[in-house]
């Protein structure tokens, strides 16, 4: 298996989660991030609803795609925040059925996340989504990061010999000395990184030089 960088600009793409700042939206967008998540699971310390105004995010000139980040919504809930904030991508977190992943698919690009413990069958586990989603993101073990939780790397060895078939995302702990190791990886559907926690001053406040220092270093 080869290591892939599938980003339109030769280098892997950077997924920036947790934003909850208009001005920091826009500086991700000026540093040319390719997705930027907000999180609409209320009960992360990340939580987007109550800080972003809708209108003025999805009238915003940007390139990033916007991704809405979801937790066992209603399937109403996610069609309002596609329409109010101008989603390009939507991301389920939790048990969400390939129906439902079917049903938005017909509005927006679709990630579906899995939390790992490290013992799945990850060819088993992803079948059923195969035809109704974009992407999918394999997270860490304990509760999902881009929820708030526990920031844990799983060993990404056990997707090494998975047959994924479709373009996924790496997510879980990962910081800026983790470059040399992403690189390292190895599958030919590798399509880019989730970041959050470990680039931030603050729940929910990245800190931009970090950020900035990761992109120039996975190049």
């Amino acid at each position: 298996m080869e290591y892939i960088c599938a980003s339109k600009k030769g280098t892997m793409n950077i997924k920036v989660s947790g934003i909850t700042e208009m001005k920091q939206l826009q500086q991700l967008d000026g540093l040319d991030i390719d997705f930027a998540g907000l999180i609409f699971h209320k009960g992360s310390s990340r939580y987007a609803g109550d800080k972003l105004n809708g209108k003025e995010v999805k009238k915003a000139d940007l390139d990033i795609k916007k991704v809405g980040i979801f937790h066992n919504p209603e399937l109403i809930h996610v069609l309002d925040a596609i329409d109010e904030y101008g989603l390009e991508v939507v991301q389920l977190y939790g048990e969400e059925s390939p129906e439902m992943c079917e049903d938005l698919s017909a509005e927006v690009e679709v990630i579906k996340a899995f939390v790992l413990a490290g013992k799945e069958k990850i060819d088993k586990l992803i079948a059923p989504y195969d035809a109704v989603c974009d992407y999918y993101l394999f997270d860490t073990t304990g509760l999902a990061e881009s929820l708030g939780g526990i920031e844990q790397q799983f060993d990404w060895g056990i997707l090494s010999k998975a047959k994924i078939e479709k373009p996924f995302f790496l997510c879980g702990g990962i910081g800026v000395g983790d470059v040399a190791k992403i690189k390292a990886f190895r599958h030919p559907d590798l399509f880019g990184v989730d970041i959050n926690h470990k680039f931030e001053t603050a729940p929910g406040i990245k800190d931009m030089s970090k950020i900035l220092q990761f992109k120039v270093a996975m190049k």
